[in-house]
Protein backbone atom coordinates (compact mmCIF):
# COMPACT_ATOMS: atom_id res chain seq x y z
CA UNK A 1 0.00 0.00 0.00
CA UNK A 2 1.48 3.57 -0.85
CA UNK A 3 0.77 6.08 1.35
CA UNK A 4 1.51 10.01 0.52
CA UNK A 5 1.95 12.54 3.61
CA UNK A 6 1.98 16.27 2.12
CA UNK A 7 4.02 17.77 4.60
CA UNK A 8 5.97 14.78 6.14
CA UNK A 9 8.65 17.32 7.55
CA UNK A 10 5.84 19.03 9.88
CA UNK A 11 5.44 18.27 13.71
CA UNK A 12 2.86 15.65 12.83
CA UNK A 13 4.26 14.28 9.58
CA UNK A 14 7.26 13.58 11.23
CA UNK A 15 5.51 10.77 13.94
CA UNK A 16 3.18 9.63 11.44
CA UNK A 17 6.34 8.53 9.13
CA UNK A 18 7.79 6.83 11.77
CA UNK A 19 4.80 4.81 12.72
CA UNK A 20 3.99 3.89 9.46
CA UNK A 21 8.07 3.04 8.95
CA UNK A 22 6.91 0.25 11.58
CA UNK A 23 4.03 -1.06 8.75
CA UNK A 24 6.25 -3.34 6.05
CA UNK A 25 3.15 -3.36 4.01
CA UNK A 26 2.99 0.22 3.62
CA UNK A 27 5.44 2.60 1.33
CA UNK A 28 5.19 5.68 2.79
CA UNK A 29 5.96 9.08 -0.39
CA UNK A 30 6.56 12.32 0.97
CA UNK A 31 5.73 15.36 -0.15
CA UNK A 32 7.04 19.15 0.81
CA UNK A 33 7.23 22.91 0.37
CA UNK A 34 10.65 22.12 -1.31
CA UNK A 35 9.18 19.80 -4.07
CA UNK A 36 8.27 20.51 -7.53
CA UNK A 37 4.28 20.53 -7.74
CA UNK A 38 4.55 19.13 -11.16
CA UNK A 39 5.39 15.82 -10.03
CA UNK A 40 1.89 15.82 -7.66
CA UNK A 41 -0.36 13.49 -10.88
CA UNK A 42 2.39 10.70 -11.12
CA UNK A 43 2.30 10.90 -7.24
CA UNK A 44 -1.30 10.45 -6.78
CA UNK A 45 -1.90 7.78 -9.90
CA UNK A 46 -0.28 5.42 -7.57
CA UNK A 47 -0.94 6.20 -4.41
CA UNK A 48 -3.77 4.29 -1.82
CA UNK A 49 -4.24 6.85 0.59
CA UNK A 50 -3.28 10.51 1.75
CA UNK A 51 -2.56 12.17 4.51
CA UNK A 52 -2.95 16.07 3.53
CA UNK A 53 -0.81 17.46 6.55
CA UNK A 54 0.74 20.40 4.56
CA UNK A 55 -0.05 23.87 5.99
CA UNK A 56 1.28 26.92 7.81
CA UNK A 57 -0.28 28.48 11.21
CA UNK A 58 2.05 31.06 11.69
CA UNK A 59 2.89 33.75 9.20
CA UNK A 60 4.75 37.32 8.90
CA UNK A 61 3.16 37.47 5.40
CA UNK A 62 -0.50 37.18 5.88
CA UNK A 63 -1.24 35.85 2.20
CA UNK A 64 0.87 32.44 2.84
CA UNK A 65 -2.42 31.19 5.04
CA UNK A 66 -5.07 31.06 1.41
CA UNK A 67 -1.69 30.71 -0.74
CA UNK A 68 -0.27 27.11 1.31
CA UNK A 69 -3.79 26.05 3.34
CA UNK A 70 -6.27 26.72 0.90
CA UNK A 71 -4.87 27.05 -2.78
CA UNK A 72 -2.26 24.32 -2.49
CA UNK A 73 -5.55 22.19 -1.08
CA UNK A 74 -7.32 23.39 -4.50
CA UNK A 75 -4.81 22.15 -6.76
CA UNK A 76 -4.22 18.54 -5.11
CA UNK A 77 -7.71 18.52 -5.26
CA UNK A 78 -8.13 19.60 -8.57
CA UNK A 79 -5.39 16.96 -9.58
CA UNK A 80 -7.63 14.07 -8.01
CA UNK A 81 -10.82 15.28 -9.73
CA UNK A 82 -8.84 15.12 -13.25
CA UNK A 83 -7.56 11.78 -12.82
CA UNK A 84 -10.48 10.40 -11.16
CA UNK A 85 -9.20 8.44 -8.37
CA UNK A 86 -11.23 7.86 -5.33
CA UNK A 87 -8.27 8.04 -2.87
CA UNK A 88 -9.14 8.22 0.72
CA UNK A 89 -7.70 11.67 2.25
CA UNK A 90 -7.33 12.11 6.09
CA UNK A 91 -6.88 16.41 6.07
CA UNK A 92 -5.86 17.96 9.38
CA UNK A 93 -7.64 21.12 9.63
CA UNK A 94 -7.84 23.33 13.04
CA UNK A 95 -9.82 23.35 15.69
CA UNK A 96 -9.74 27.83 14.89
CA UNK A 97 -11.92 27.38 11.36
CA UNK A 98 -14.72 28.34 13.56
CA UNK A 99 -13.06 31.86 14.35
CA UNK A 100 -12.17 35.13 12.51
CA UNK A 101 -8.78 34.65 11.91
CA UNK A 102 -6.67 34.15 8.61
CA UNK A 103 -5.50 31.51 9.54
CA UNK A 104 -8.80 29.55 10.83
CA UNK A 105 -10.63 31.01 7.31
CA UNK A 106 -7.94 29.32 5.41
CA UNK A 107 -8.27 26.27 6.92
CA UNK A 108 -12.38 26.46 6.53
CA UNK A 109 -12.28 26.76 2.96
CA UNK A 110 -9.73 24.32 2.35
CA UNK A 111 -12.48 21.60 4.27
CA UNK A 112 -15.32 23.25 1.88
CA UNK A 113 -13.11 22.07 -1.11
CA UNK A 114 -12.63 18.35 0.19
CA UNK A 115 -15.79 18.16 1.41
CA UNK A 116 -17.26 19.81 -2.50
CA UNK A 117 -14.72 16.86 -3.95
CA UNK A 118 -15.94 13.80 -1.62
CA UNK A 119 -19.50 14.95 -2.93
CA UNK A 120 -17.96 14.46 -6.56
CA UNK A 121 -16.51 11.78 -6.90
CA UNK A 122 -17.59 9.89 -3.55
CA UNK A 123 -14.47 9.33 -2.05
CA UNK A 124 -13.68 9.15 1.50
CA UNK A 125 -12.29 12.25 3.34
CA UNK A 126 -11.69 12.62 6.85
CA UNK A 127 -11.33 16.20 8.23
CA UNK A 128 -9.97 16.67 11.89
CA UNK A 129 -10.52 19.90 13.62
CA UNK A 130 -7.63 19.20 15.51
CA UNK A 131 -6.77 21.54 19.03
CA UNK A 132 -3.40 22.10 20.68
CA UNK A 133 -1.63 18.73 19.59
CA UNK A 134 1.82 17.85 21.50
CA UNK A 135 4.27 15.26 21.84
CA UNK A 136 7.69 14.81 20.76
CA UNK A 137 9.26 16.72 17.97
CA UNK A 138 6.69 19.42 17.97
CA UNK A 139 8.69 23.29 17.40
CA UNK A 140 8.19 25.33 20.54
CA UNK A 141 7.06 29.15 19.76
CA UNK A 142 4.93 27.52 16.72
CA UNK A 143 2.98 24.46 17.20
CA UNK A 144 2.04 24.34 20.82
CA UNK A 145 2.27 26.05 24.08
CA UNK A 146 3.13 22.61 25.49
CA UNK A 147 5.89 22.61 23.39
CA UNK A 148 7.29 25.81 24.36
CA UNK A 149 6.70 25.34 27.96
CA UNK A 150 8.79 22.33 27.77
CA UNK A 151 11.83 23.35 25.92
CA UNK A 152 12.15 26.89 28.28
CA UNK A 153 11.73 25.16 31.54
CA UNK A 154 14.30 22.52 29.85
CA UNK A 155 16.85 24.69 29.36
CA UNK A 156 16.32 27.21 32.38
CA UNK A 157 14.58 29.81 29.88
CA UNK A 158 11.32 32.04 31.81
CA UNK A 159 8.26 31.56 30.20
CA UNK A 160 5.46 33.53 29.71
CA UNK A 161 1.87 33.62 30.88
CA UNK A 162 -0.30 36.23 29.85
CA UNK A 163 -3.89 34.27 31.52
CA UNK A 164 -2.77 31.52 34.30
CA UNK A 165 -7.07 30.16 34.22
CA UNK A 166 -7.05 30.40 30.43
CA UNK A 167 -8.48 26.52 29.83
CA UNK A 168 -6.23 24.49 27.39
CA UNK A 169 -8.04 21.87 24.78
CA UNK A 170 -4.81 19.18 24.29
CA UNK A 171 -4.69 16.03 22.14
CA UNK A 172 -1.49 13.98 22.72
CA UNK A 173 0.48 13.09 19.38
CA UNK A 174 0.11 9.56 19.50
CA UNK A 175 -3.30 9.57 20.23
CA UNK A 176 -3.55 11.38 16.69
CA UNK A 177 -1.59 9.10 15.46
CA UNK A 178 -2.97 5.99 16.33
CA UNK A 179 -6.77 7.51 15.04
CA UNK A 180 -5.24 8.34 11.34
CA UNK A 181 -3.42 4.93 11.50
CA UNK A 182 -7.02 3.18 12.05
CA UNK A 183 -8.51 4.91 9.12
CA UNK A 184 -5.79 3.22 6.80
CA UNK A 185 -7.38 -0.23 7.93
CA UNK A 186 -11.01 1.01 7.21
CA UNK A 187 -10.37 3.11 3.96
CA UNK A 188 -11.69 0.33 1.90
CA UNK A 189 -14.95 0.84 3.58
CA UNK A 190 -17.31 3.55 2.18
CA UNK A 191 -18.25 6.30 4.37
CA UNK A 192 -21.56 8.77 4.72
CA UNK A 193 -19.97 10.68 7.61
CA UNK A 194 -20.40 14.61 7.41
CA UNK A 195 -19.43 15.79 10.67
CA UNK A 196 -16.10 15.68 11.90
CA UNK A 197 -13.54 13.06 12.97
CA UNK A 198 -12.71 13.58 16.60
CA UNK A 199 -9.03 12.02 18.76
CA UNK A 200 -9.68 10.51 22.15
CA UNK A 201 -9.13 11.09 24.46
CA UNK A 202 -8.98 15.13 24.91
CA UNK A 203 -7.81 16.87 27.39
CA UNK A 204 -8.40 19.93 29.61
CA UNK A 205 -5.76 21.78 31.61
CA UNK A 206 -5.05 25.73 32.23
CA UNK A 207 -2.26 27.53 31.35
CA UNK A 208 -1.11 28.03 35.18
CA UNK A 209 -1.47 23.92 36.09
CA UNK A 210 0.57 23.14 32.91
CA UNK A 211 3.14 25.19 33.77
CA UNK A 212 3.09 24.19 37.41
CA UNK A 213 2.54 20.33 36.12
CA UNK A 214 6.02 20.86 34.23
CA UNK A 215 7.77 22.50 36.82
CA UNK A 216 7.28 19.80 39.05
CA UNK A 217 8.47 17.55 36.29
CA UNK A 218 11.92 19.51 36.69
CA UNK A 219 12.22 18.78 40.61
CA UNK A 220 12.23 14.99 39.79
CA UNK A 221 15.90 14.81 39.23
CA UNK A 222 16.06 16.57 42.55
CA UNK A 223 14.12 15.71 44.95
CA UNK A 224 13.98 11.96 43.56
CA UNK A 225 10.25 11.73 44.04
CA UNK A 226 8.48 10.40 41.10
CA UNK A 227 4.64 11.63 39.86
CA UNK A 228 2.29 9.51 38.21
CA UNK A 229 3.32 9.11 35.02
CA UNK A 230 1.83 6.02 33.99
CA UNK A 231 -1.71 7.08 32.68
CA UNK A 232 -3.50 9.32 31.26
CA UNK A 233 -2.02 13.37 30.85
CA UNK A 234 0.77 12.99 32.98
CA UNK A 235 1.89 10.29 30.99
CA UNK A 236 1.48 12.24 27.64
CA UNK A 237 3.13 15.53 29.43
CA UNK A 238 5.77 13.57 31.43
CA UNK A 239 7.15 12.12 27.99
CA UNK A 240 6.75 15.08 25.99
CA UNK A 241 8.82 16.90 28.74
CA UNK A 242 11.57 14.46 28.94
CA UNK A 243 11.79 14.90 24.74
CA UNK A 244 12.69 18.42 24.87
CA UNK A 245 15.54 17.85 27.52
CA UNK A 246 18.94 19.00 25.83
CA UNK A 247 21.58 15.68 25.52
CA UNK A 248 23.89 16.88 28.08
CA UNK A 249 20.76 16.56 30.31
CA UNK A 250 19.90 12.50 29.30
CA UNK A 251 21.79 11.63 32.49
CA UNK A 252 21.72 13.30 36.16
CA UNK A 253 23.92 11.73 39.50
CA UNK A 254 22.43 10.74 42.71
CA UNK A 255 24.17 9.96 45.95
CA UNK A 256 25.18 7.21 47.60
CA UNK A 257 25.89 6.50 50.83
CA UNK A 258 29.04 4.64 51.61
CA UNK A 259 30.57 3.19 54.81
CA UNK A 260 32.15 -0.28 55.65
CA UNK A 261 29.35 -2.21 54.94
CA UNK A 262 28.68 -1.46 50.99
CA UNK A 263 27.04 1.36 49.45
CA UNK A 264 23.59 2.23 49.67
CA UNK A 265 21.86 4.20 46.76
CA UNK A 266 18.11 5.57 46.59
CA UNK A 267 16.70 5.21 43.09
CA UNK A 268 13.36 6.65 42.28
CA UNK A 269 10.59 8.01 44.94
CA UNK A 270 7.23 7.54 44.55
CA UNK A 271 4.53 9.37 46.58
CA UNK A 272 2.02 6.92 47.16
CA UNK A 273 3.62 3.62 46.12
CA UNK A 274 7.22 3.75 47.83
CA UNK A 275 10.51 4.14 46.58
CA UNK A 276 13.35 1.93 44.55
CA UNK A 277 17.07 1.72 46.11
CA UNK A 278 19.63 -0.81 45.83
CA UNK A 279 22.79 -1.98 48.09
CA UNK A 280 25.94 -3.39 47.90
CA UNK A 281 27.87 -5.45 50.47
CA UNK A 282 30.98 -6.99 50.01
CA UNK A 283 31.81 -10.72 50.74
CA UNK A 284 31.15 -11.25 54.41
CA UNK A 285 29.57 -9.01 55.05
CA UNK A 286 25.58 -8.49 57.03
CA UNK A 287 23.19 -6.15 56.44
CA UNK A 288 19.89 -5.18 57.89
CA UNK A 289 19.40 -6.76 61.37
CA UNK A 290 16.07 -4.85 62.19
CA UNK A 291 12.58 -5.59 61.65
CA UNK A 292 9.43 -3.14 60.98
CA UNK A 293 5.62 -2.77 62.20
CA UNK A 294 4.16 -1.76 59.70
CA UNK A 295 6.77 -1.26 56.68
CA UNK A 296 6.93 -3.93 53.70
CA UNK A 297 10.26 -4.66 51.37
CA UNK A 298 10.85 -6.55 48.11
CA UNK A 299 14.64 -8.03 47.44
CA UNK A 300 16.40 -9.08 44.38
CA UNK A 301 19.62 -10.30 44.34
CA UNK A 302 21.44 -9.29 41.38
CA UNK A 303 24.18 -9.76 41.27
CA UNK A 304 26.16 -12.63 44.12
CA UNK A 305 24.66 -14.92 46.62
CA UNK A 306 23.34 -14.08 49.96
CA UNK A 307 21.94 -15.59 52.95
CA UNK A 308 18.58 -14.30 54.84
CA UNK A 309 17.66 -14.97 58.00
CA UNK A 310 13.93 -13.82 59.33
CA UNK A 311 13.68 -14.45 63.80
CA UNK A 312 9.24 -13.67 64.18
CA UNK A 313 9.42 -11.25 67.15
CA UNK A 314 7.01 -12.91 69.01
CA UNK A 315 6.77 -16.26 68.39
CA UNK A 316 10.54 -16.93 68.15
CA UNK A 317 10.70 -18.91 64.89
CA UNK A 318 13.90 -18.83 63.23
CA UNK A 319 13.79 -18.94 59.01
CA UNK A 320 16.86 -18.84 56.67
CA UNK A 321 16.56 -19.03 52.93
CA UNK A 322 19.78 -18.96 50.30
CA UNK A 323 19.29 -17.05 47.18
CA UNK A 324 21.64 -16.68 44.20
CA UNK A 325 21.32 -13.94 41.28
CA UNK A 326 21.97 -16.92 39.01
CA UNK A 327 17.91 -17.51 39.84
CA UNK A 328 15.81 -14.05 39.59
CA UNK A 329 13.73 -14.41 43.13
CA UNK A 330 12.07 -12.19 45.35
CA UNK A 331 12.19 -12.21 48.81
CA UNK A 332 9.83 -10.37 50.94
CA UNK A 333 10.61 -8.86 54.15
CA UNK A 334 7.49 -9.87 56.75
CA UNK A 335 6.18 -6.85 59.46
CA UNK A 336 7.21 -8.19 62.85
CA UNK A 337 9.89 -10.00 61.12
CA UNK A 338 13.44 -9.35 62.10
CA UNK A 339 15.72 -9.90 58.72
CA UNK A 340 18.97 -9.70 57.90
CA UNK A 341 21.07 -10.36 54.49
CA UNK A 342 25.05 -11.84 54.62
CA UNK A 343 26.79 -11.72 51.50
CA UNK A 344 28.21 -15.37 51.59
CA UNK A 345 29.94 -15.37 48.08
CA UNK A 346 33.00 -14.55 47.01
CA UNK A 347 32.16 -11.59 44.98
CA UNK A 348 29.90 -8.41 45.68
CA UNK A 349 26.43 -8.54 46.65
CA UNK A 350 24.15 -5.88 44.87
CA UNK A 351 20.75 -6.36 45.95
CA UNK A 352 17.92 -4.16 44.07
CA UNK A 353 15.31 -3.20 46.95
CA UNK A 354 11.71 -1.86 46.84
CA UNK A 355 10.14 -0.58 49.90
CA UNK A 356 6.11 0.34 50.22
CA UNK A 357 6.83 3.58 51.38
CA UNK A 358 9.36 6.50 51.42
CA UNK A 359 11.89 6.23 53.89
CA UNK A 360 11.50 9.05 56.82
CA UNK A 361 14.02 9.68 58.82
CA UNK A 362 11.47 10.92 61.29
CA UNK A 363 9.57 7.88 61.42
CA UNK A 364 11.51 5.26 60.20
CA UNK A 365 9.77 1.99 61.42
CA UNK A 366 13.33 0.67 61.44
CA UNK A 367 14.26 -1.19 64.76
CA UNK A 368 17.40 -3.13 65.56
CA UNK A 369 17.11 -6.42 66.36
CA UNK A 370 20.45 -8.85 66.79
CA UNK A 371 18.95 -11.92 65.12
Amino acid sequence: MKVLITGSNGFIGKNLKLYLSERKEIEVICFNKKDDESLLPNILKKVDFIFHLAGVNRSKNIDDFQNINTKFTERLCGIIKDINRKIPIVFTSSIQAKDDNPYGQSKKSAETVLINLKKELGLNIYLFRLPNVFGKWSKPNYNSVVATFCYNITREIPIRIDDENKILELVYIDDVIKRFVELIDISNKKTEKEDFEKIFPTYHITAGELAKQLNVFKKINSTGVMENVGIGLTRALYSTYISYLPKEKFSYPIPANKDFRGSFVEILKTPNCGQFSYFTAPPGVTRGGHYHHTKTEKFLVVKGKASFKFFHMDEQIKYQLTVNSDKPEIVETIPGWCHSITNIGEDELVVLLWSNEIFDRNKPDTYSYNI
